[in-house]
């Protein structure tokens, strides 16, 4: 049975005893998790000792990392590479943020690079990928999506594939008015799975958690976790608040 997961991405947000206290906060309200189900905490690399320290003997929770660099080692100045990480006890490695690919831009081919940086290793990678507004209003998300699928991670074997977690982002529904319903996110869930099905087979695509990553709250988060094909959230803002977050975490624990 594939994972359910909440996973925080705290972004360029809190200082080291601003992130300290909300770590604390989320522990107090946590509730107990099947073993199929897991919250993963994503904070600035700033943070990720101390996050790792606090996170010491807890089983349900996770620490993740935002990026990571595409080569191992080198003459890359401000950059972190995935053998650093690890070693600072990081399981989970976000790769392919929108933020990342926008603003950054971090092609399908980088992308790809950073997959292979990570699994090497020996941590599991959080995949994104979703279209921006001009394509969705297009109606061709399918096949971007599709595309940003089988150019990061088609290049793995399917025993690689099994420490993919992949996370939507209808970026047109972040900041823009527009909101995507679970009836949206289900649909673009389910092509996913299908377009890993069709290159993997049935049982590979039945195993991948697939997050949703759109602008997910408190409010939303039971609807859009009761979808079949949406196996939690990957959490932005509301990750920074303790109360919101924990209504998520509840939402994923009822589900």
């Amino acid at each position: 049975m594939r994972k359910k997961i909440v996973a925080a991405n705290w972004k360029m947000n809190l200082d080291l005893n601003e992130g300290a206290e909300l770590v604390n906060e989320i522990f107090k309200g946590l509730p107990i998790l099947n073993e199929n189900k897991e919250v993963v905490i994503a904070p600035p690399y700033l943070h990720l000792t101390q996050t790792a320290a606090q996170l010491a003997g807890m089983i349900d929770v996770h620490l993740g990392a935002q990026n990571c660099h595409s080569e191992a080692s080198g003459a890359y100045t401000g950059e972190i590479s995935a053998s650093m990480l690890k070693s600072a006890e990081v399981e989970y490695v976000i790769i392919g943020h929108s933020e990342r690919r926008e603003y950054f831009k971090e092609d399908d081919a980088m992308v790809a690079k950073k997959v292979n940086q990570a699994l090497s290793n020996n941590m599991k990678v959080i995949f994104c990928c979703g279209e921006p507004l001009s394509i969705r209003d297009a109606n061709t998300q399918n096949a971007y999506v599709e595309k940003q699928i089988k150019e990061g991670l088609f290049h793995l074997s399917e025993s690689q594939l099994g420490h993919i977690v992949i996370a939507y982002e209808p970026i047109w529904a972040i900041g823009t008015g527009r909101t995507a319903s679970s009836a949206q996110a289900q649909d673009m869930h389910a092509h996913i799975r299908n377009v890993i099905s069709i290159h993997y087979g049935t049982d590979a695509a039945d195993e991948i958690s697939i997050l949703y990553g759109g602008s997910c709250k408190p409010s939303n988060a039971a609807e859009l976790f009761a979808c079949p094909d949406v196996d939690g959230g990957l959490i932005g803002g509301a990750s920074l608040k303790a109360n919101e977050f924990l209504g998520i975490i509840n939402a994923m624990a009822e589900a």
